[in-house]
Parts: structure tokens; sequence; C-alpha cells
């Protein structure tokens, strides 16, 4: 399999990295077809989009016609030979932000209509990415509903079909788990040896490996935002302070976020206030109502039962150790 090259940071391009328990389960699904869309969720930044990308490459060298779409950031790789309707597509793109977001998540189900019609190996590979927060979270539940459709009534037989969708929507899966139209499967930070990897590929000075995995987790974004800030702790802090409004968040919530901070699971216990479940869970602060650490269950490497010092409890996490001390440092701050 060709790794492919991902934008990282100022510039900085990597190859793909580690997740090889992920890309066999992407040949896994090539092999016998998805019966549901799988909908794979999980912390923003954890590397959903670089494991799409890389499984893109992957099904087309297996021999499907793989599209692959991100509505929201206008990105699109069609591995097809049916050129027009690569052509409508790429068209879409050039349209005006919010008419292409929309039109781009309707036009991946009528693309993919037309390749099962006209694809005469029947091999087709459809990989969306971030479209529920470009359709908006009332037409969720409607979309995954139309994806199935492409499984369960295709306009022509085909041998194989893959269908999987990405989100760091942490509300989108309670959305779609009441109905039976998908399989919902979580995807978690890197695991340690491959993030250690990632950074050893980084030029220059850097903070040793220990301190950045305990201030990351393993999460790539949060790797390159540090790489990007010249690995100034406090300036990341305070961005994500100011972009989540922690503060707001500290004022209404203090003190029962300070038991929150040190262990996430507190904020399931009976007594703490539903909102502050709901808003920790909207604002992408934490993952919610963890599944068993089955590796049945989670695409690539579950996190460990429990680290608190990472930020993991049993049921719940911070999505990463340093949104948990920007949450922290915003309490101080009230």
């Amino acid at each position: 399999m060709r790794r492919i090259k991902l934008p990282f940071a100022g510039g900085l391009e990597v190859e793909f990295t580690d997740r090889g328990r992920a890309i066999k389960q992407v040949e896994e699904f090539a092999e016998r077809g998805t019966r549901y869309p799988v909908v794979v969720f999980g912390p923003e930044g954890c590397g959903k989009t670089a494991w799409l990308k890389q499984a893109t490459e992957l099904l087309r060298e297996l021999g499907f016609e793989t599209l692959y779409v991100n509505p929201l950031h206008k990105d699109i790789i069609p591995y097809t030979d049916i050129k027009e309707a690569a052509q409508r597509l790429l068209e879409a793109v050039g349209e005006a932000i919010g008419v292409a977001q929309l039109k781009l998540a309707t036009l991946v189900t009528l693309t993919v209509r037309e390749l099962l019609s006209k694809w005469r190996r029947g091999r087709v590979a459809v990989l969306v990415d971030d479209v529920f927060q470009a359709i908006g979270l009332e037409k969720v539940e409607m979309y995954v509903k139309e994806l199935l459709g492409l499984i369960e009534y295709p306009p022509e037989s085909y041998e194989k079909i893959v269908v999987i969708v990405a989100t760091s929507e942490g509300v989108t899966r309670w959305r779609i788990g009441r109905h039976r139209w998908a399989k919902i499967m979580p995807m978690w930070n890197m695991p340690r040896e491959g993030f250690e990897e990632l950074y050893e590929r980084l030029p220059g000075l850097k903070p040793p490996f220990e301190d950045v995995w305990r201030l990351t987790g393993g999460n790539p974004d949060m790797l390159a935002r540090l790489y990007q800030a010249n690995w100034d702790v406090d300036e990341l802090i305070a961005q994500l302070i100011k972009m989540k409004k922690l503060r707001d968040l500290a004022r209404k919530w203090g003190s029962y976020l300070r038991e929150v901070v040190e262990n996430p699971d507190n904020v399931g216990e009976e007594g703490y206030p539903e909102e502050l479940k709901e808003e920790l869970i909207s604002e992408n602060l934490i993952v919610y109502d963890m599944y068993d650490r089955d590796l049945k269950l989670w695409i690539d490497e579950p996190p460990p039962e429990m680290d608190l010092e990472l930020g993991i409890g049993r049921d719940v996490a911070w999505q990463t150790p340093i949104h948990r001390e920007a949450v922290r440092r915003a309490i101080t701050q009230c």
C-alpha cells in the first residue's frame, strides 16, 4: 500500500503513520463489504481524516471505484473512471461556502448511485468526512438512512460496497443510535508507539517525548498545534480557552468542573447537572459513555481502561489532556 503524505503544520508534510490495526480493518471491510454504513466518531484531531484518506488509497488499490468527500472543507478525492461523476463533484467545490457544502453532501449519494449503475465490476467505496457538521444535526438521521439505502436498494447489483462516515460531533452518535441504520464505532487518539514515530519525524528541537505524550494523549492535531506554536503550551491553552469560551463555562459550572477535572467519570454521577454534561459533549471537550475496551468495538486500538493522568476515566474521557488543562486554567481565572 502506498502511504500518502498529509499536511501537518507550518508547510510540513508527514507520511501516514501507524494505525496498522485500523488499516487492517479497512481490508476486512473491503473483503466482505459493509452491511450498514460504518459511522466512526472520536476526539477532534485524533486522526480520522488521515485514516479515511489512507483508506481511500487502499481501497483504490483493491479495485474499488472510490470516493472520498469532505463537504465541510470542500475536499474530494475521486478515484473513478466515470469522469462525469468526478467532474460534477469538482464543479460543486467551486461554489459558494454553504451552498457547496450542502450540494456536495447531496451529490455523494447521487454519485454513488451512478457509480453502482455504470461500474461493471461492482466494487464501490464511499468515505464521507465531517458531513454532519456540513448538513446540520437535524438532517443527520435521514442522511445516514440515505447511505443505508445505497447498500440495501442499489440501482444495480454490486459485488461489494464499503460506506464509512467519520464525525467529531459528540451528539450525533445518539441520534443515529436510535435507529438500526448504522454500525457506530469509536476511534481514539493514536497509540503511544505510533504517536512516538510521528513525533520523531518532526524536525528541530522539541520537548522530551514523555512531556508531549502527557500533554496530547496521542492526539496528532494537538501535536501539530504545539509544533506550530513552537512548543508554547501556554499559548495553545490560551487559544483553547478563547475558542471554546471556557471562562463562561467555568463561571457557570466551576464547583462541578473542579471535580470533573480530577476525574471525568464524575460528570456522570448522580447529582451532577445534565446540562453540564451536554455542554461538555457539544463543545467536544469530553467523550461520554465510552465503549468497553473490547477490540472488536473499536477502530484501531482502544484507550486504556483508566488513566487519570491523561484524563481518561472508565466511562468518560477528556478529548486530550490539554482540553482538561485548559478547563482547569479557566477555573483559576474566574
